[in-house]
């Protein structure tokens, strides 16, 4: 890298494609000089160079910090997609209860082919849910129906499927895809590895959960494991006789195992009348601690993906969006608030560090960041559901060290619960570790208790 100024507009080119209207104001007093790379108290007066340099693109009193702040937050939420039932907020949200059914739609002719398998019926339901601060919110999710009876004993079994989807724009969920069909914003993640297909098969039912919410709120735990509960709920809630006994199990990868991780440890809490109902949680490639991340993730390959995920839960705690500077401002309202992981995982060839996008010093070592982890990390929270727990050997995106600590946190709190660590880094270990993670599922769908190994 030359200079600091090619940092800069590399930056620009990829984060600010709607910077256009800023061209138009007079240009901004410059009271910085370019920082120089390997001079002291570098980043803080990049930092506030780059402030200098990009003006705001939220207009707003400064004098009122609190106003520019829900002004910023309003511009970081995603875009409506055009669909009432992923759009609309209900006006009574705050009379219903977690779980109770707003609407339904019949998808199956769209979802159907996207299946592969034969399947009776999918149906895309909306719900109550809350959100991570414990407020009115709603979610999506698809129950798919296999074309074939139930033969089994007791009502048919549920297998609920949270993809990892890794996303800001609400385009990119698999409820979205189900009811809409295949579009560029369709993940493989839907389809490969290909465990909706092999339930049916196996005659479950298999409920998709759209598990970050209307605010896209990507990596939230709280978020996730709420809405996943509550997919629950309105499955048996809307049809009692089909599901009020039957026996409910989760699985998740990655960005599916954040979702699956908070709905275990909520169950106590938020659900427990469901504590009966879930007989197990399989979760893979395990982010469950966020400061493990922090190191392994940042100023490398991965770092797009850390920041999205950064400025994702900011949409649910504004804290963190108070704690961005211009740049970052500019990169959170722009085109990228509506993309897809194949998208705003570019910036990541940069090798950039979040601390560019921010207006603290060393922002990932701050008192907010300590505050962030901890609540994320759910410590203390015991899971209420037996666990599977697998993690590549060889990850260096997502280190083993996190999994491991939840299965020995688990095993103290006197959870039922199994470790498995697999051969392979974040991709190989998903392939790895998938076949015997689905027949640990499969015994708990069938009725087989868990042995734990803690």
């Amino acid at each position: 890298m030359r200079s600091v100024r090619a940092l800069i507009l590399s930056m620009l080119l990829l984060c600010t494609f709607a910077v256009g209207t800023a061209a138009a104001q007079p240009p901004p007093t410059h009271q910085f000089p370019v920082p120089q790379l390997g001079t002291p108290g570098f980043l803080p007066d990049l930092q506030r160079w780059i402030d200098q340099v990009i003006p705001s693109p939220i207009q707003s009193d400064p004098a009122d910090p609190d106003a520019e702040l829900a002004a910023l937050h309003a511009a970081v939420l995603p875009s409506p997609v055009g669909d009432p039932i992923f759009d609309h907020w209900p006006a009574d949200l705050a009379d219903l209860s977690p779980g109770d059914l707003i609407e339904s739609r019949d998808i199956t002719a769209t979802a159907a082919w996207l299946t592969l398998v034969p399947i009776r019926s999918a149906t895309l339901l909306k719900f109550r849910t809350d959100d991570s601060q414990g407020r009115p919110s709603y979610a999506t999710a698809t129950l798919i129906v296999p074309a074939t009876a139930w033969t089994g004993p007791g009502d048919r079994p549920v297998l609920v499927n949270n993809l990892p989807i890794d996303a800001l724009g609400r385009k990119c969920t698999p409820g979205y895809s189900l009811a809409h069909g295949l579009s560029t914003q369709s993940s493989a993640t839907e389809f490969i590895p290909p465990t909706t297909q092999l339930a049916v098969l196996r005659g479950y039912a298999v409920l998709v959960p759209d598990h970050q919410g209307p605010w896209m709120a990507y990596a939230e735990p709280y978020v996730a494991g709420h809405a996943v509960l509550d997919s629950i709920r309105a499955v048996r809630g809307s049809d009692p006789v089909t599901y009020g006994d039957s026996r409910f199990a989760m699985t998740g990868y990655s960005g599916g195992a954040i979702a699956t991780h908070g709905a275990a440890k909520l169950i106590d809490s938020y659900a427990p009348e469901l504590a009966d109902a879930i007989v197990g949680a399989a979760l893979g490639g395990v982010p469950a601690d966020f400061e493990i991340l922090s190191r392994s993730m940042n100023g490398n390959l991965a770092s797009g993906v850390f920041m999205a995920a950064t400025f994702a839960i900011g949409r649910e705690r504004p804290e963190i969006l108070a704690a961005m500077n211009n740049l970052g401002r500019w990169a959170t309202t722009s085109v990228l608030k509506d993309t897809c992981l194949s998208v705003f995982a570019a910036p990541g060839i940069l090798h950039l560090p979040i601390d560019v996008g921010a207006n603290i010093a060393d922002p990932l070592r701050s008192e907010l960041a300590t505050g962030i982890y901890e609540v994320t990390r759910m410590q203390g929270m015991r899971s209420a559901t037996p666990l599977y727990i697998y993690n590549g050997d060889q990850e260096w995106w997502i280190p083993a060290e996190g999994a491991r600590n939840l299965y020995a946190q688990q095993c103290e709190l006197g959870a039922n619960a199994v470790y498995r660590g697999v051969l392979g880094e974040h991709l190989i270990g998903a392939a790895t570790g998938y076949p015997e993670a689905m027949l640990w599922l499969d015994q708990r769908l069938l009725g087989v208790p868990a042995h734990s190994e803690c």
